[in-house]
């Protein structure tokens, strides 16, 4: 695999966690090309929003030979960076370089004019702050994050796992992003958005889950599951179970086992040499036909594409 170097920025002020996503996700292993560095403007060091002072590894200049700049939260994010961080990611923006921020990181990005006309996302608490200093933007309050192809944003602190991660899977495919998912103790892939995790009165401690009968439902993509059979297995009426559904994952149970279903549609093409229909089969989309117009749908390219290029990077 050809080697692909991820910068982290650490503006002054970083905050310790978001810093922590990217270092822990695109660290070296044997499976992935990634060479990670931590850089950032000031010599040898830069203070996070804890107090603590952290080594850097590189300056500025590391940025222009990036393949990825991610751009973690930082505290004073109202207050735009120095000129020379603005003018390194404009120069990084400029020669199409990826780059990415997690949480109030967005605010660095949009102050190099790289989010103008831009559909964004950041932490749900700065929403109005972003747009208010930066107008040419617009913020989507209610997803965890965005792929605009070369510039990516996500929502707050642990959407950075989900932007990471999902950056992974475009990189190198599911399979990769899922073995990475699993030593981190993470979710592959989180449904719904941040509007859930929005301050509200809390629920009803005797309040129904469905976190068990979600769990069934991935071991049984395979059979033929709809709302009745999901409602049946969590002992609720077919209209409860889509009120609750929707209230703790943010998305329909259609659309949460369609999601489902193309996940494990992916790993399958990847890692084994099933035909469309076998996998189909498996995963619950009935039909060949069905399956590839799903998986372009979703996806974008169709499951021959996608195992021609992800097939060779799982084994």
């Amino acid at each position: 695999m050809n080697r692909h170097r991820v910068m982290v920025l650490a503006v002054d002020g970083v905050l310790p966690m978001d810093l922590g996503i990217p270092t822990q996700i695109f660290n070296a292993r044997p499976n992935t090309p990634y060479e990670l560095t931590v850089c950032g403007d000031t010599e040898g060091a830069v203070t996070t929003s804890a107090g603590f002072t952290l080594g850097l590894t590189a300056g500025l200049e590391a940025l222009a030979e990036a393949d990825t700049v991610i751009v973690p939260g930082f505290e004073d994010f109202r207050r735009p960076p120095h000129p020379r961080v603005r003018a390194a990611l404009k120069l990084a923006g400029r020669a199409g370089i990826r780059i990415a921020s997690i949480c109030t990181g967005a605010f660095a990005v949009a102050s190099a004019g790289l989010l103008d006309g831009r559909t964004v996302t950041t932490h749900w608490a700065s929403a109005d702050d972003l747009e208010e200093l930066y107008p040419r933007l617009r913020v989507d309050r209610n997803v965890l994050y965005i792929d605009n192809d070369t510039v990516l944003t996500s929502a707050g602190v642990t959407a950075g796992i989900d932007l990471c991660l999902h950056m992974v899977r475009k990189d190198l495919g599911a399979a990769v992003a899922n073995d990475i998912a699993r030593e981190i103790v993470a979710a592959p892939h989180r449904d719904g958005g941040q509007a859930q995790y929005i301050t509200r009165s809390l629920p009803d401690p005797q309040a129904t889950t469905l976190a068990g009968t979600r769990e069934w439902a991935l071991r049984s993509l395979g059979e033929n599951l709809a709302i009745p059979e999901l409602a049946a297995h969590a002992g609720v009426s077919p209209r409860t179970l889509t009120r609750l559904w929707r209230r703790e994952t943010g998305v329909s149970p259609h659309q949460w086992l369609l999601t489902a279903r193309i996940n494990r549609a992916r790993e399958l093409l990847e890692t084994t040499e099933l035909q469309v229909e076998q996998i189909a089969m498996r995963c619950g989309l009935g039909s060949g036909a069905n399956m590839r117009a799903r998986f372009r749908d979703t996806v974008g390219i169709t499951p021959t594409a996608y195992r021609r290029t992800f097939r060779h990077r799982a084994v």
